[in-house]
């Protein structure tokens, strides 16, 4: 290994050829000049081919990630959701065509319940997402006649849970007409002092909400991801069965803006035909290929005709590929590697997509030449993702599960292994349980503001130009033995609040440091 002479670390090349298998607590990254502030760093990013986000974030294809809410406060954001298709084809259309009917400010999948609900109803709507303002309808579907709404204030001294809503709901509604501007209808909020506001047809059928809460939250949004037409953008996951052909065309339909093969091994017949299928048929739409985890599987995808690249092999938290298959690679030197050949091969970007568990992944992800980076674990705790909260031990969480769990496979993540038709099932990933951790919003807006840091640090403006010190070896590397990897995290202390996260956590845990 040729080192540089002047203590200053060593060039990727040298670092990742030389090295072996290395992932991201492996190295550090030495410090860059600045001469420039921190609000001056650009974090835009190439996605696919053609599909450019002012935030370098995706959320993954899981079922315990990603459905229309995620998708749409992703692209608000800046970055794109891509919807699992552990659904039907109907289920998964519709959580693209919710993203793009999305208007700022109008929620257009309220929660509706009917009058024959109960006060323990709210109850549970209210500890599973955080609020109790909730529209009824005759028949406690979206599309039927609004009757009522219940508030807080409606059953806050009732002490009998199971009394009907019809018997407590407020029945004197403000309400306001199908196509009204969110301006007029923030007016009408302010004047009602009201904190939910009904939008209802001709008819008086429940359309959409608006919502005060949803209004201060969502009046700026700078960065989000849109297309010409002013749509929100989103992504759907396909299987490479032969079935997908159809769910493919429902999702072309709706609008979607790119698809994303969802495969454990990219590098098969099955995706290459699949691939050359999608590009023949719909070649306005980006389609993202993988898993890869080598330069000869890149090759195989690009030659297919994919517009990006996903790059990760058994490094996600709930997967145990590597450990039950023994096939796979550390996720540094698998995002270096591809990256660096998708740039020199077609200029194909790469995201990175596993063993992100924190800020500092991110950067290192970036760092080794992925244009996005693909965030599973780190959003299923959000409130944003699917499924409920519940209580264990006294902490507040929700499930998160691997597409290759038992869990995930019975409901069709199979199709993502080759295996929906084995006789018997091979679990290539676990089911758990993640900590509450807030909305998404505050979740991204926190990382992105540390990520302009990282990059301050590292003296580079934009993700271009962080590759670009990657590649001409002024970015420099440094290995972290055990010792400096604890060094780096928190020691010393026996408990400590997470800045990131906002949760206390044991620091005598070395698992969470």
């Amino acid at each position: 290994m040729q080192f540089d002479g002047g203590g200053n670390g060593y060039d990727a090349k040298d670092f990742f050829e030389n090295m072996g298998g290395i992932t991201y607590n492996d190295f550090i990254l030495l410090p860059g000049h600045i001469d420039f502030s921190a609000d001056e760093v650009e974090l835009d990013a190439d996605f696919t081919r053609n599909l450019r986000l002012k935030r370098p974030i995706v959320s993954s294809p899981m079922d315990t990630v990603t459905e229309s809410k995620m998708a749409i406060y992703m692209a608000l954001l800046g970055g794109i959701g891509i919807i699992h298709y552990n659904n039907t084809i109907e289920e998964q259309v519709r959580h693209v065509r919710l993203v793009k009917r999305f208007e700022n400010g109008f929620i257009t999948d309220p929660v509706v319940l009917g009058p024959d609900d109960t006060i323990a109803d709210v109850d549970r709507i209210k500890e599973a997402y955080g609020f109790s303002g909730i529209p009824i309808t005759e028949d406690g579907t979206i599309g039927s006649r609004l009757i009522g709404i219940v508030t807080r204030r409606d059953i806050s001294f009732e002490t009998n849970h199971s009394k009907k809503l019809r018997e407590v709901m407020t029945t004197e509604l403000v309400t306001a007409p199908v196509g009204i501007s969110l301006q007029e209808g923030n007016r009408i909020l302010k004047e009602c002092k009201k904190g939910k506001l009904p939008i209802v047809d001709k008819e008086g059928r429940l359309v959409s909400l608006m919502s005060r809460t949803d209004l201060l939250k969502n009046e700026d949004f700078p960065y989000a991801s849109k297309n010409k037409d002013k749509q929100l953008l989103v992504g759907a996951a396909l299987s490479t069965k032969e079935e997908d052909k159809e769910r493919l065309d429902e999702l072309a339909k709706a609008g979607v803006d790119a698809v994303v093969i969802d495969s454990s091994q990219g590098d098969s017949v099955f995706q290459i035909n699949m691939v050359k299928y999608i590009k023949k048929k719909y070649p306005h739409l980006e389609v993202v290929g993988g898993n890869v985890v080598t330069a000869r599987q890149c090759k195989s995808l690009i030659d297919a005709g994919v517009d990006a690249l996903r790059i990760g092999m058994g490094s996600g938290s709930i997967c145990i590929t590597q450990e039950a298959l023994a096939v796979g690679r550390a996720q540094g030197s698998a995002v270096y590697h591809c990256a660096k050949f998708s740039r020199e091969y077609a200029h194909i970007p790469v995201m990175a997509d596993g063993g992100i568990a924190n800020l500092g992944h991110i950067t290192k992800a970036l760092a080794l030449g992925a244009s996005t980076v693909m965030l599973g674990v780190m959003l299923a705790g959000t409130t944003e993702a699917p499924g409920e909260y519940f209580y264990e031990g006294g902490v507040r969480l929700k499930r998160y599960r691997g597409m290759a769990s038992f869990e995930a496979m019975e409901a069709g993540g199979a199709k993502r292994y080759f295996s929906e038709e084995d006789r018997v099932k091979v679990a290539q990933g676990v089911a758990g349980a993640v900590v509450d951790r807030g909305s998404v919003v505050d979740m991204v807006q926190y990382l992105m503001q540390s990520l302009k840091h990282s990059l301050q640090d590292l003296g580079c403006r934009t993700i271009s130009a962080l590759h670009e010190v990657l590649y001409n070896g002024t970015l420099r590397f440094e290995a972290r033995s055990p010792s400096a990897q604890a060094e780096g995290g928190v020691h010393g202390l026996y408990s400590y609040q997470d800045p990131h996260l906002g949760l206390f956590k044991q620091a005598v845990d070395r698992r969470e440091l």
